[in-house]
C-alpha cells in the first residue's frame, strides 16, 4: 500500500478526486504512484484551502503548544505535510509514505519553504512499518486507510501511536467531486453520474485486490472506537470554486479526467469515452480548457478521536 492525500478514481474529492489514472496494461486497479506524483501535487494545491481548515479545525481540538510530534499517514508529496507544520509551529512532522519519489518531493518542498528543520520523511508500509513510526501527538491519515486491506487492524496500530490525550484525525469519505453541469451540450447528460458509478465499481475491484483485504461496515467513529480511542467530532468541509476557473484549475480538471479515463478504461460506454476524449482535448471548443461552465465543488469528511 502506498497511502497518499489523494483519493482514488471513486471520485471522492476535488480533481476528481479519486479520478485519475494512467492506464496500466488490463490491471486499471493498480496505481502506480511514482507516475501519480503530479497529480498528487495538482490536486494538493488546488485542495490546499480545505486542508487548511481542517488543521486549523483539529488544532482547537488540542491543548495550546501540547503537539510536539505530527505524524502525516500517506504524506504523498508533502504539501499537508507542510502546512501542519505552519499550524503547528511548535511540532515535528513527519511525512510517512510508501514511495520514496514522493518522499523526495516532500523533502525538497520543506526545505523550498524553509521547513526542513521540522519536516522529515520515513518510508514505511502500512501496516507492517506502523511500530517503527514511534509516538505522536496528532496522527493525520488523509485518503489513505482506502489504500490497505485490514483498515481495523492499521487504526489499532495508529491508534497505539498516539500519546495519551493525542487526536487521530481521520480524512475518509464525503461526497463525489463534481466539475460540470449535469447537460454539457455534448454526449448524454449526466455524464458525471455515469463517471461516479464506474468509479464506485473500479474502487470495488481496488479495494478486493488489496492484500490481506477484508470487508468492513464504513462506520468510522465505530471502527475508531473499536480502536481503542473516544471519537470526539465529526465534520464536512467544503471546497468550492465557482466557474469561471483559472488555467491552474482546468489544467488541474484535465489532469485528474485523464487519470480516470485510463482507470476507467473498459468500463464505459463508447459515447461517454468519446466524451471524455473531447473534454480532454485541448484543441476542442467543447473541452476542458475552454470550457466557461466548469468549475471544482466537492466534501471532504474528517473523524476525530482521542486517546484518552
Amino acid at each position: 500500500m502506498s497511502p497518499h492525500h489523494h483519493e482514488t478514481p471513486a471520485g471522492r474529492g476535488p480533481a476528481g478526486d479519486h479520478a485519475h489514472g494512467g492506464h496500466h496494461g488490463h490491471d486499471t486497479t493498480h496505481i502506480d504512484w511514482e507516475e501519480f506524483a503530479t497529480l498528487l501535487e495538482s490536486e494538493a494545491a488546488l485542495s490546499l484551502p480545505l486542508y487548511e481548515e481542517v488543521a486549523h479545525w483539529v488544532r482547537e481540538q488540542l491543548p495550546a503548544g501540547s503537539v510536539r510530534r505530527v505524524l502525516d499517514v500517506g504524506s504523498g508529496p508533502g504539501a499537508v505535510s507542510c502546512l501542519l507544520a505552519e499550524v503547528f509551529p511548535q511540532a515535528e512532522v513527519v511525512a510517512v509514505d510508501a514511495t520514496p519519489g514522493l518522499l523526495e518531493l516532500a523533502r525538497a518542498r520543506a526545505d523550498r519553504t524553509g521547513l526542513g528543520d521540522r519536516v522529515g520523511t520515513r518510508l514505511a508500509e502500512l501496516p507492517d512499518g506502523l511500530a517503527e513510526l514511534g509516538p505522536a501527538d496528532l496522527v493525520w491519515a488523509s485518503g489513505s486507510l482506502h489504500h490497505v486491506g485490514d483498515q481495523r487492524a492499521v487504526l489499532t496500530g495508529l491508534a497505539g501511536l498516539l500519546r495519551p490525550g493525542g487526536l487521530l484525525a481521520l480524512l475518509e469519505g464525503g461526497l463525489p467531486a463534481r466539475h460540470l453541469p449535469r447537460d454539457i451540450g455534448i454526449g448524454r447528460p449526466g455524464l458525471e453520474s455515469r463517471l461516479e458509478a464506474a468509479a464506485a465499481a473500479w474502487f470495488a475491484d481496488m479495494r478486493a485486490a488489496l492484500p490481506g483485504a477484508k470487508a468492513e461496515v464504513e462506520n468510522w467513529r465505530s471502527l475508531l472506537g473499536a480502536a481503542g480511542l473516544t471519537p470526539t467530532l465529526t465534520r464536512s468541509f467544503l471546497l468550492d470554486v465557482p466557474a469561471p476557473v483559472t488555467d491552474a484549475v482546468r489544467e488541474g480538471l484535465v489532469s485528474g479526467l485523464s487519470w480516470q479515463r485510463g482507470a476507467l478504461e473498459g468500463r464505459l460506454d463508447a459515447d461517454d469515452a468519446a466524451v471524455l476524449d473531447r473534454l480532454l482535448d485541448p484543441d476542442d471548443e467543447e473541452g476542458l480548457m475552454h470550457r466557461p461552465d466548469c468549475f471544482m465543488l466537492a466534501v471532504r469528511t474528517v473523524h476525530t478521536a482521542r486517546r484518552g
